[in-house]
């Protein structure tokens, strides 16, 4: 497929934007903050590399598509997308990028009209998907129910001492060399036996 011209690739810029803007599984990974804080930046730099993959490759079947889709995703989301919207994502897109290529701007919109009509049903799965603002801070217990200064001691005395050593006698502690921590084997600073 001869590469497309300038309207054509406005057309299927607008088009991938699109796609991508529908696309549930991206949508909350961002939302969720899977591709960490960058996400929406990371989402953005999905549609213009969508759009050279296109235009640098001829002929991309849905497959390539899928895997380049799965594999960004992957490592750029920590997302395994198992929803099966891999391959209608791709499908949309290798569509969109036929049509734009053939500067079949009434295909392309209607095939946006179609993403557009999505929208709604989207924007509800994603707000249904927001985490809650968090579990409500326990009431203030009234004076006197509060546990006592004695066992509020003993409950900071536990968190504050060193767990009892393990039944095999392996520790880590601060017997290592120049006083680096390492693990500790009652050997003097020399190394333990090699754990079997």
């Amino acid at each position: 497929m001869a590469a497309p011209g300038v309207e054509e690739r406005g057309l299927f810029a607008r088009g991938v934007r699109a796609v991508l803007g529908g696309w549930a599984a991206l949508q909350l990974a961002v939302a969720q903050g899977f591709g960490g804080p960058r996400g929406p930046e990371k989402a953005a730099w999905l549609a213009g590399a969508l759009q050279d993959f296109f235009t640098q490759n001829a002929d991309l079947e849905e497959e390539e598509v899928e895997e380049f889709l799965a594999e960004v995703m992957d490592n750029e989301f920590d997302t395994a997308v198992e929803d099966g919207s891999l391959r209608q994502v791709s499908r949309e897109l290798v569509t969109l990028f036929a049509r734009a290529s053939r500067g079949d701007a009434g295909g392309v919109g209607e095939a946006l009209g179609a993403l557009a009509r999505r929208g709604p049903a989207l924007a509800a799965a994603l707000a249904a998907a927001q985490p809650a603002e968090g579990p409500a801070p326990a009431p203030p217990l009234p004076q006197g129910e509060g546990p006592s200064s004695a066992e509020e001691e003993e409950e900071e005395a536990m968190e504050c001492s060193p767990p009892p050593p393990p039944p095999d006698g392996w520790t880590l502690g601060g017997g290592g060399a120049r006083g680096r921590p390492g693990l500790g084997g009652g050997g003097g600073g020399r190394p333990g036996p090699r754990p079997g």
